[in-house]
């Protein structure tokens, strides 16, 4: 707005108006009320065509939080963004800051200090590994030196014996009388016979010294293992800490809390497995997985299952434990050989003014294989991580101690403040009748059938081992917390 010959700073740019103004021509937009309402001032900018929306060629008024973009009027009530989170740019300004402030703070706190190096995060990471070899070494020379230590003592006096027969037989070569040669040989010949039976590659000799130091090398090699074992544990971790949470203290702290409980169940005395006898009545049960510490920000539990035994293992709400239909349920689930997955979402209703209500979906779960979609074999042991802050629920199938593969993650729409760890046991086919095979505990069989007339074993009494024929003493393990 001024001329050539008085050209002035700017002050501010008119976004509507698409000029910048010094402080003189400001003062129409800066005094008038209109003009201050619909005429949206910002710092002195070149415009060049960014101001106008480009699908409807008007003014950029408004930010839609939802999409992180600038839309015009029509854009905000008519197009796409009608049903965003939308807001003025000044109001949009100060929440974003605030938002960027906060997280600014979050940063901070997650790396506890704002000028972290990589030299830093290197040394930390060398002293946990460090501390983990130093153990491992210190448990390996351990070992050796009581071996090594021990058996020494045991071969130096069997190399007496050869020292001793070489004397002799150097004393006898020297003898040239063969009167005294004859009377000497006798001697000599024991001592090398002696010498012939040493064997230098033996370990210690059989007696209560060797049976007291293999115990101690068993118990040191346990020790060992354990420290090889974390030290392994820590370098994939390293690696790979989303799929190798073992250091997390988790496992010993879990507890079963039965909902419900078949006539045919039982429970440990530490709560951690579940028994069952087909004699005593139906397998079927309900428990929670409870931890008598704290919730922390993730939760993970290992449980070994029964191979015919069906299961659903997950989060639920936890009124509604003992009906799972009536609540919220995410989880991973077995029936026969087959894997599916249970979700609960917002069930879409076309008529708003009803109230909001929800569903349980499942699928199948399968993999792409040679002959097409394959369904993925139920696994022994399954492995749960629940990451409470980013309301995911993933499960694994566990093949070894440090081994496993995952089957999937949920990710979990609806509030999980109320839910819990739960697991729902079931066999189908589970009967008040005895087993039509029976396998005594010495390894002898007997077929149930019809004999003589009437249902029972081919043989009645007693088996040779003294053990009652049918007896139901044998009671199965189904499920295991790890």
């Amino acid at each position: 707005m001024c001329t050539e010959e008085d050209r002035k700073p700017a002050r501010k740019t008119c976004m509507k108006c698409e000029i910048s103004m010094c402080v003189q021509h400001l003062q129409a937009h800066l005094t008038t009320p209109v003009l201050l309402q619909t005429h949206p001032l910002t710092e002195p900018t070149a415009l060049g065509g960014t101001s106008k929306c480009p699908q409807h060629g008007k003014l950029l008024e408004y930010y839609c939080l939802d999409d992180m973009t600038c839309v015009c009027v029509s854009c905000a009530i008519e197009d796409q963004h009608r049903l965003h989170n939308m807001k003025t740019f000044s109001t949009a300004h100060k929440e974003l800051m605030e938002k960027l402030g906060a997280e600014q703070q979050d940063l901070l706190v997650k790396t506890d200090d704002e000028n972290v190096s990589l030299e830093k995060w290197e040394k930390s990471e060398r002293e946990k590994l460090g501390r983990c070899s130093v153990r491992l070494i210190e448990a390996v020379t351990n070992l050796r030196d009581i071996a090594l230590t021990s058996v020494q003592s045991s071969v130096s006096a069997r190399m007496v014996s050869i020292k001793t027969s070489k004397i002799s037989m150097q004393a006898a070569q020297k003898e040239k009388d063969a009167f005294r040669f004859l009377q000497m040989y006798s001697q000599v010949h024991q001592d090398v016979e002696k010498a012939k039976a040493v064997d230098l590659r033996k370990g210690l000799e059989p007696g209560s010294d060797r049976d007291k130091l293999v115990e101690e090398i068993r118990q040191g090699g346990e020790k060992m293992m354990e420290q090889a074992d974390q030290f392994w544990c820590s370098l994939l971790t390293l690696v790979d800490p989303e799929n190798h949470q073992e250091l997390i203290a988790t496992d010993s702290d879990l507890i079963f809390d039965p909902q419900t409980f078949g006539p045919g169940m039982s429970l440990s005395e530490s709560k951690r497995m579940v028994f069952y006898n087909s004699w005593n009545g139906q397998c079927s049960a309900t428990l929670l997985i409870r931890s008598i510490k704290s919730v922390p920000d993730f939760q993970r539990w290992v449980v070994s299952l029964s191979e015919d035994c069906d299961w659903t293992i997950g989060l639920c709400d936890k009124q509604s434990a003992k009906n799972l239909e009536n609540g919220n349920v995410y989880g991973l689930c077995r029936k026969g050989d087959q894997l599916s997955f249970l979700t609960t979402e917002n069930d879409d209703c076309s008529n708003p003014s009803l109230p909001q209500t929800k569903k349980i979906s499942s699928k199948t779960i399968t993999y792409h294989g040679k002959n097409g979609d394959e369904a993925i074999l139920p696994p022994e042991t399954v492995e749960v991580f629940w990451n409470v802050a980013a309301s995911s629920l993933s499960f694994f199938s566990r093949t070894g101690q440090h081994q496993r593969k995952e089957i999937l993650t949920i990710k979990m729409s609806l509030n999980n403040g109320d839910l819990v760890a739960f697991i729902q046991l079931r066999k189908e086919n589970a009967q008040n009748t005895p087993p039509q095979h029976w396998t005594c505990l010495c390894g002898m069989a007997y077929n149930y059938g019809y004999n003589m007339g009437k249902y029972q074993y081919s043989q009645q009494g007693n088996c040779s081992c003294g053990a009652r024929i049918g007896d139901s003493c044998i009671t199965e393990v189904i499920c295991e917390l790890q």
